[in-house]
């Protein structure tokens, strides 16, 4: 009898070590860069409620774990999923809604370009972006004279790639009420022998767009989804969008309790007062797919169309010296607002003397404040001794697509002695000991492993320049992952939570085709997302 019970014992000991704990879902045979503090690998990972409840070998997971789902990755590379520290996503969603002028090779193209998509569309005013007078042989900005012949009823506005410029006809000043005689200050209203030529840069270029129908609520929801859809393809599952409304955060917010919107998004709102007063009294909105704690500043306009703001003249352009669209002092009373409140100041800095105002404006309040992580958006070009102001609290948050697309002309804007101190990234991150790193689409492609190729080759995909530009700034392929994943959920106050696959946090993860670490680099830009998961439910 003593026999029996002990053997009865036995058993059901045998048994509940043998219980495995049941979970929503397992990955295993993989080749997982987990971007831990160690930067370890692992081949298994067990999910549930969303979060990583465990990574580790295959062996251990399974024989810990027991799920009805069971994925087998086959040896393909696993990464935590990409964050993108700054985009435009909500505009990437609507620019599939205007005319797209990305890699037009001269005007001509440009109005081919607006005429076919008004014939199809017929619209009442008519939007597109995307050109880039650097790309043709006739590196000037247009006239309108053009587009004033061929809709001369039909309002017209083009901005240029970078966000910085626009060329509108004559129908669209009209609306805006540029004359001749305006004035705006942080920008220009371009003339020529006292003739308005529809180029506005920066500031003035409001004007416009508050007479651009606002897009409704059908379209603006389209527009996300869109964005959405595109982003996932690439592996995305966190997007930094620069700069919001109110309105638009509330139908973001709205989509995602709702369970149409899964895409994670930190939220930077703009620099207006009506969002100031929402935001700064409300304190810090915080879901699990929005973070909304941040505001987004201009402090001066961009380098392609010469209104970022230079310590001495432009190279190409004698006694221009770009310009600020937010005075020093301006900017010092709204960083104090900031600084007052719970939320973080990320500021687009181009020029050495944006960067070194905002630099100094920054130093002087956060000094004696831990913990702010006020980021730099952009850090373009600095002078050799401002690059000590970076630090943990003063984050440089750059785009490597930049460096690649502008070398074509940064050079002839800024000389040969300062493009040494521009898009310097690799000195960035000595200095602050982490880079955040992102794309600014629809400035550039969406593509994170352009982002990748950029960052670590220096090169665009057409291997310009040769042997890559200025290669003591590039970045290591693990410095380049920890950008897009675990600093950048730094930079967002966030990396609690995502930018790792660690236990406890969520299983936001992709699945590639080929081994980004390893490939061979010119191989980075045609590397394939097969799979994306937010929240452990595949999306992509």
């Amino acid at each position: 009898m003593k026999q029996i019970v002990f053997s009865l014992l036995f058993l059901a000991l045998l048994q509940s070590c043998n219980t495995k704990t049941p979970v929503d879902l397992i990955v295993y045979n993989a080749n997982i860069y987990t971007v831990d503090d160690n930067f370890s690998k692992a081949e298994a990972m067990a999910i549930k409620d969303g979060k990583l409840v465990a990574v580790g070998t295959s062996e251990d997971i399974t024989n810990s774990y027991t799920s009805d789902v069971q994925n087998d990755i086959n040896g393909q590379t696993i990464l935590p999923g990409f964050i993108d520290a700054h985009c435009h996503f909500y505009n990437l969603g609507i620019q599939q809604q205007r005319v797209d002028l990305v890699g037009t090779k001269s005007f001509s193209d440009v109005v081919e370009r607006v005429t076919a998509f008004q014939k199809e569309k017929n619209v009442p005013f008519i939007t597109g972006r995307g050109w880039d007078q650097n790309d043709w042989d006739v590196k000037e900005f247009p006239n309108k004279d053009t587009l004033d012949v061929l809709f001369p009823d039909t309002p017209v506005a083009l901005t240029r790639i970078d966000g910085h410029a626009l060329i509108a006809n004559q129908k669209a000043l009209e609306l805006a009420g540029i004359t001749n005689t305006t004035k705006v200050e942080g920008g220009e209203v371009e003339l020529k022998d006292g003739k308005l030529t529809g180029i506005l840069i920066d500031n003035p270029m409001s004007l416009v767009r508050d007479v651009v129908p606002k897009p409704g609520r059908e379209q603006q929801i389209a527009a996300l989804m869109e964005a959405q859809d595109i982003c996932f393809s690439y592996g995305l599952t966190t997007v930094d969008d620069a700069g919001l409304s109110k309105d638009e955060y509330h139908l973001i917010d709205s989509l995602q309790q709702a369970g149409d919107l899964k895409m994670r998004i930190y939220g930077m709102i703009s620099n207006t007062e009506e969002n100031l007063d929402y935001y700064l009294n409300k304190g810090i909105i915080k879901t699990d797919r929005l973070n909304i704690r941040s505001v987004k500043v201009y402090a001066d306009g961009a380098l392609g169309s010469r209104g970022a703001a230079l310590k001495q003249p432009y190279s190409d352009k004698d006694n221009h010296f770009g310009a600020m669209v937010i005075g020093p002092e301006d900017f010092k009373t709204l960083a104090e607002r900031i600084a007052a409140s719970e939320y973080q100041m990320n500021t687009h800095a181009i020029g050495d003397s944006a960067n070194i105002v905002v630099l100094r404006t920054y130093d002087k309040l956060l000094s004696k404040e831990e913990n702010r992580r006020w980021r730099v958006e952009h850090a373009q070009i600095i002078t050799d001794q401002d690059f000590d102001y970076f630090s943990t609290n003063i984050i440089p948050s750059v785009q490597p697509t930049h460096a690649t697309s502008d070398m074509y002309w940064a050079e002839d804007r800024v000389g040969e002695e300062r493009i040494k101190g521009a898009y310097a990234y690799n000195t960035l991150l000595d200095q602050a000991g982490i880079v955040a790193l992102g794309t600014d689409f629809p400035v550039e492609q969406v593509s994170p492993f352009l982002t990748f190729y950029a960052a670590v080759a220096r090169q665009d995909t057409s291997g310009f320049p040769d042997g890559g530009f200025n290669m003591k700034e590039a970045l290591t392929r693990e410095e380049t992952l920890k950008g897009m994943t675990i600093w950048a959920a730094f930079s967002n106050f966030e990396e609690d939570e995502k930018g790792s696959l660690e236990a406890g946090k969520f299983a936001d993860f992709i699945v590639l085709n080929e081994n980004i670490m390893e490939v061979e680099a010119s191989n980075i830009p045609t590397i394939k997302v097969l799979e994306t998961y937010v929240n452990g439910e595949q999306v992509n």
